[in-house]
């Protein structure tokens, strides 16, 4: 699936379709330029899963855990955002918890995926950011989308 954005709002919409189709375990792998919008579609994502607060780009900090305030019964309390460019490799990914958070059936929200390797699962939802004309403009791109139609 591949859709234009042209706001904040439109993203987020976009993002709640896909927190809609989102179970526990599952791993979303981000790519895009700075400021392709990864970060406007995660706080989407939090939002459309109840978490209360600020969803900021864990850039720095590697790794921020927000929880959903009032989880539907066998939906996803969890959502993790991970910032992997600065790891080197899956043993680092290893050491920040990836596979806690996923036996807590935390939903991985992940940037530079490619530093995960091989733990990024086959069934993994690929969503790539670009920018459209140098605007507010940006096209999504959803690939592998097993349950988003």
């Amino acid at each position: 699936m591949t859709r234009e954005v042209k706001s904040v709002e439109e993203t987020w919409a976009l993002a709640q379709e896909v927190a809609a189709t989102l179970r526990q375990g599952d791993v979303i792998c981000l790519e895009g330029d700075l400021g392709a919008g990864k970060t406007t579609f995660t706080q989407g994502l939090a939002k459309a899963m109840g978490v209360a607060g600020r969803v900021t780009s864990p850039t720095f900090c590697i790794v921020q855990e927000h929880r959903a305030a009032n989880p539907s019964p066998g939906a996803p309390a969890l959502l993790v955002h991970m910032d992997l460019y600065r790891l080197h490799g899956e043993d680092d990914v290893i050491a920040i918890g990836w596979e806690d958070y996923l036996s807590e059936g935390a939903v991985l929200v992940v940037e530079w995926p490619e530093r995960a390797g091989s733990l990024i699962p086959p069934d993994a939802i690929h969503i790539s950011f670009a920018h459209l004309d140098g605007g507010e403009r940006r096209m999504i791109e959803i690939s592998n989308p097993h349950r988003i139609e």
